[in-house]
């Protein structure tokens, strides 16, 4: 990601004839052309990351409800960090992620989802998924680096080598793993792949404290207590929370749960019904969900 931009040299200077068939008595010198100058631009900042245009025009439009720039920064995310990010999806974070790191000779680990626990045509259809995110990627290492991959789910192995990410990201993701209760294997394996000190941030639809959770969190809405709970209960600490995220027209009790918001947008359940004066446009009005956005860390071994 490092351009070099040269000066270029002047033309050679002709001697004058004296209109004799003689040559001259003294030579003519060219000019010294000056040094090339290797300028370096160095790695890209977050606000250049997301700005940048390979990035779609639709991906910029959600910049408003989920702000990258300011998340990564609050993440403590680094240009030459080791960034593991937990089921990618379609690479909306990733198209921010991967050429930041790139930039800065770092390096980013996608854990995908895990083929080894599906079947049949959905599995066939998460092989598709995975093989298409790939193949966007390994299209432009220039920009993108070279993506490293490993894999997350209930049975999965390790995230990345022991002790050797910066940071573990997820977004958005925790409520599917309450759905199959294995949250607290989620935080169990990024405290194994981070280095001491490394982070763990965390963006999820958030429950208001004074609703009831549902423990497999059909909603799409989590309590910050229980992503609290499960953190430390894996050895992490809260360094803090940040309302980055925060949207406080978001009430989280939709009929379609967070689904009924953009960028989902449903209108009905899974058997085509609606309730009775159902107002999508109210829905789309309230924007993307309320999100805590929450970072912990991996304490410091104790230097004895």
């Amino acid at each position: 990601m490092k351009s070099i931009w040269m000066a270029s040299a002047s033309a050679l200077l002709l001697a004058a004839c004296s209109g004799g068939t003689e040559a001259p008595t003294e030579p003519v010198e060219a000019d010294t052309p000056p040094a090339a100058e290797a300028v370096e631009t160095g790695p890209l900042s977050l606000a250049d990351s997301v700005a940048g245009d390979w990035r779609s025009d639709d991906e910029k439009a959600r910049d408003t409800w989920r702000n990258p720039a300011e998340t990564l920064a609050f993440f403590e995310i680094e240009p030459s960090d080791t960034v593991v990010e937990i089921w990618p999806g379609g690479g909306w974070y990733t198209n921010v992620l991967a050429p930041y790191l790139a930039s800065g000779d770092g390096q980013l680990i996608a854990a995908v989802w895990d083929v080894n626990v599906f079947e049949g045509d959905r599995l066939a259809r998460i092989e598709q998924r995975i093989a298409d995110f790939k193949a966007v990627y390994e299209a432009d290492a220039d920009l993108f680096g070279t993506i490293e991959y490993s894999a997350f789910s209930a049975e999965s192995g390790a995230l990345a080598e022991a002790g050797s990410a910066d940071a573990v990201l997820t977004f958005r993701n925790v409520h599917n793993w309450m759905g199959n209760d294995y949250t607290a294997k989620f935080f169990t394996d990024a405290y194994a792949a981070l280095k001491p000190g490394g982070i763990v941030g965390v963006v999820e639809h958030r429950l208001p404290s004074s609703a009831e959770q549902d423990p497999r969190a059909a909603s799409g809405y989590v309590h910050e207590d229980f992503v609290k709970a499960m953190a430390a209960a894996a050895g992490f600490e809260l360094v803090e929370g940040s309302e980055v995220n925060a949207n406080p027209a978001d009430t989280a009790d939709h009929p379609f749960g967070v689904w009924t918001l953009p960028p989902v947008s449903a209108t009905t359940d899974r058997e085509g019904n609606s309730p009775e004066g159902f107002d999508a446009e109210a829905y789309a009005a309230i924007g993307e969900s309320d999100r805590m956005t929450l970072k912990f860390v991996k304490p410091l071994e104790t230097v004895e």
